[in-house]
């Protein structure tokens, strides 16, 4: 499932992240990437240590897990600390798969990529190339967003991000690790919750059929995390 969220971020609010990592030392981000991944990469990446990341990294974590539609979505047990990436003068990233699981920066502990997501902080117009290509069942879909929109997709997606011939693409990049690790059962639980959702705009809480929908949820997500 591939899910675009419109502001997850306010527009302002992205649109000063990105001022203020225009201005920061980048690093080759081909340093941060395994063996295979080297040889595609070529984009830049901006420290995870430096103070400037660990705060936006924060406030973009901050926003993710008090949106509705990406809970929702994406059940998260335990989100990677935001990265950022910039894409310019032919800037682009070849064909990939994320690694399957990633070491918890500071920790021993391990993290299952179940899904990746890319913020958007510079808007579509400020420039050329540089869409995210994600390969599905029904081919391959162009994500190109506005300052302060996200996509979400699965990380098992083979995906690339196309050459940046004009301005700089700035992005913050993620992986979650869902409560639900099957991608068709936390489909059905987002689909279902959706639903529960607009039946209770029209319908009072107490309403014993939503009351009973909203049981069913609640006994699959049960059924169907792990924690």
């Amino acid at each position: 499932m591939l899910l675009t969220i419109d502001q997850i971020l306010p527009r302002d609010t992205a649109r000063d992240m990105a001022r203020q990592l225009q201005a920061q030392p980048w690093r080759a981000g081909a340093d941060t990437a395994g063996s295979l991944a080297r040889e595609v990469k070529h984009n830049e990446q901006l420290d995870e240590r430096s103070p400037l990341a660990q705060t936006l990294g924060l406030e973009v974590l901050q926003a993710v897990a008090g949106h509705p539609l990406f809970v929702s979505a994406a059940l998260p047990r335990r989100i990677f600390p935001p990265r950022f990436n910039r894409y310019a003068d032919g800037g682009t990233y070849g064909a990939h798969v994320d690694s399957a699981v990633m070491q918890l920066p500071g920790t021993s502990d391990a993290l299952r990529t179940d899904l990746s997501a890319t913020l958007f902080l510079a808007d579509a117009q400020d420039y050329d190339g540089g869409e995210l290509e994600i390969e599905g069942p029904s081919g391959v879909q162009a994500v190109k967003l506005d300052a302060g929109d996200l996509v979400l997709y699965p990380s098992t997606s083979l995906h690339r991000v196309t050459p940046v011939t004009r301005g700089a693409r700035l992005a913050a990049f993620f992986w979650i690790e869902s409560l639900v690790p099957d991608p068709t059962d936390r489909a059905l639980l987002f689909d279902l919750d959706q639903a529960i959702q607009r039946l209770g705009a029209d319908l009072p809480a107490a309403d014993r059929r939503l009351v009973q929908l909203s049981g069913v949820y609640h006994n699959l997500l049960r059924r169907w995390a792990l924690t």
